[in-house]
């Protein structure tokens, strides 16, 4: 474990990419450190009974006396927030702490009400972990800071202490990432892990789930000197923030100049970091144990146990990524079943039917990975509020057996689904009703016969071996049957009267 001088909540990520200079005399490595933190979803904050409601749009409601540190009020601990931490570690395969307890971190800005943030240093919740490939050094549990909001027309920076005190995660990751790529798809795949353990939605939009990332650039295996780059909103804003900074510290160096220790912000419109304040150390800070609050013996909490977290945790992930794969799906298409939970339940319902009918499963996975996600898309693009699936999973295993029979043909099965999704109808209704359901073989040769008087150019381009001529006849068969007919049975009755 690589830990940055000055601050042991940083730990360095070591990406190993050489940037030469110009004479090509020197290679400079980048390490990067990452801080991820995200809001829980309790019902009420840190240390209080205030409501932790990250969508209250009035500003400075969700407040009391001990969230906006009025003097005399004593901190409660939050067990729901606890736990929380406890089980995601538990899913990281971290180690539970036997002894922790809560410091108060001084520093002074604006939107912390009582001069310092109650937080965790020598004695976090979980140690240690793996997720994605990526080991985990520590998750703590601390409180959030109070919202700043700046008035263009003014100029004002106002403070709404709604956010003050809701229970913030954060968690720390080893030094084997070994590039902004992977980086970003760790941060992705722990944002995930959050919503399903339902923990924290995780938003970045929101503000919900932020990354923070510190780079330094160095000749050797040593540390170079620490840049912090905050306000970064996004998974995409942060690897662009780490190759900018990349750039940014080789040009200095290559020029003989020193890279100054300091936090930086992100301007995504000039897609630059900006200077903003000189980096604290951990000793600026003046950690120690808050008086106000207890110190936790977790192994004498059984419902800290980590037997019974483990029993209590949902299918994972990555868990569930494999199963799928393991069916047979692509792992594109299951990738999009773990990401899209509605997708993945929805998928889970529908093939509950099948039993062990792979052909069945296969066939649903297909179906839901390329037309129901197109159609959906469709329909949020018009309504982005419309979440849930407007389909029975019921009706989607029903259309899905008449697929695997043939009673309807692949072209009818899409029609007949973009119906479903408009009328949550039933499909084996709309195949009657439009027709759909394939003809029987006497049905079908009346039509053949048809299309082939029709098209006697077509007939001899395929007699003369012009093998695309037959899907055209085919084409012709099934449009005249409204996609009633089945293309295979269609395909072998041409080539049939017309010789072979």
């Amino acid at each position: 474990m690589c830990l940055p001088k000055g601050d042991t909540f940083l730990v360095c990520v070591y990406v190993r990419i050489a940037y030469m200079t110009r004479e090509g005399s020197l290679q400079y490595k980048p390490t990067i450190g990452l801080e991820i933190h995200a809001e829980l979803k309790t019902k009420t904050k840190m240390f209080c009974r205030s409501k932790n409601d990250p969508n209250e749009l009035r500003p400075n409601v969700n407040v009391c006396p001990v969230c906006m540190a009025h003097p005399g009020v004593l901190p409660v601990i939050n067990r729901a927030a606890v736990l929380d931490v406890l089980r995601v570690g538990a899913s990281l395969g971290g180690a539970i702490a036997d002894y922790t307890e809560f410091d108060r971190k001084s520093y002074f800005y604006p939107d912390l009400p009582k001069g310092y943030q109650i937080s965790q240093f020598e004695f976090p919740l979980i140690s240690g972990g793996k997720l994605a490939d990526v080991a985990i050094t520590r998750i703590h549990l601390e409180e959030d800071t109070a919202s700043s909001v700046h008035e263009e027309e003014s100029g004002a920076t106002l403070i709404d202490f709604n956010r003050a005190g809701v229970p913030l995660m954060e968690l720390v990751t080893e030094p084997v990432i070994h590039s902004a790529e992977v980086a970003g798809r760790f941060a992705r795949e722990l944002q995930l892990l959050l919503r399903y353990l339902a923990v924290s939605d995780a938003d970045m939009e929101k503000g919900l789930m932020r990354v923070e990332a510190n780079i330094s650039m160095s000749s050797d295996d040593t540390l170079g000197t620490k840049v912090e780059v905050k306000n970064l909103n996004s998974f995409r804003a942060m690897e662009r923030a780490v190759e900018y900074e990349i750039r940014r510290q080789t040009n200095l160096l290559e020029k003989g100049e020193k890279v100054a220790q300091e936090t930086r912000g992100w301007d995504e419109a000039k897609q630059a970091t900006f200077a903003q304040r000189l980096k604290e150390g951990s000793a600026d800070y003046r950690y120690f144990p808050d008086p106000d609050l207890p110190s936790l013996l977790l192994s004498e909490m059984e419902e800290c146990s980590r037997e019974k977290i483990l029993q209590e945790l949902p299918e994972l992930p990555e868990t569930r990524r494999r199963r799928y794969i393991a069916l047979g799906i692509r792992a594109e298409d299951a990738a999009s079943f773990v990401r899209d939970q509605r997708l993945g339940t929805f998928f889970e319902d529908v093939i509950a039917g099948f039993g062990n009918d792979a052909k069945r499963t296969l066939l649903a996975a297909n179906y839901i990975a390329n037309d129901l996600i197109k159609l959906l898309r469709d329909i949020e693009g018009k309504d982005s509020e419309r979440r849930s699936i407007p389909v029975a999973a019921q009706h989607f295993q029903t259309l899905i057996t008449m697929v695997a029979e043939k009673k309807i043909s692949s072209r009818g099965a899409k029609d007949i689904l973009v119906e479903m999704v408009e009328t949550n109808g039933d499909p084996e209704s709309i195949a009657t009703e439009k027709g759909f359901f394939q003809a029987a073989t006497p049905h079908i040769e009346p039509i053949i016969d048809a299309v082939l008087t029709v098209n006697k150019n077509v007939v001899e381009q395929y007699r003369a071996g012009k093998a695309q001529a037959l899907e055209f006849l085919v084409g012709q068969t099934m449009k005249a049957m409204k996609g009633a007919g089945n293309p295979s049975e269609i395909r072998q009755m041409i080539k049939e009267k017309l010789g072979g």
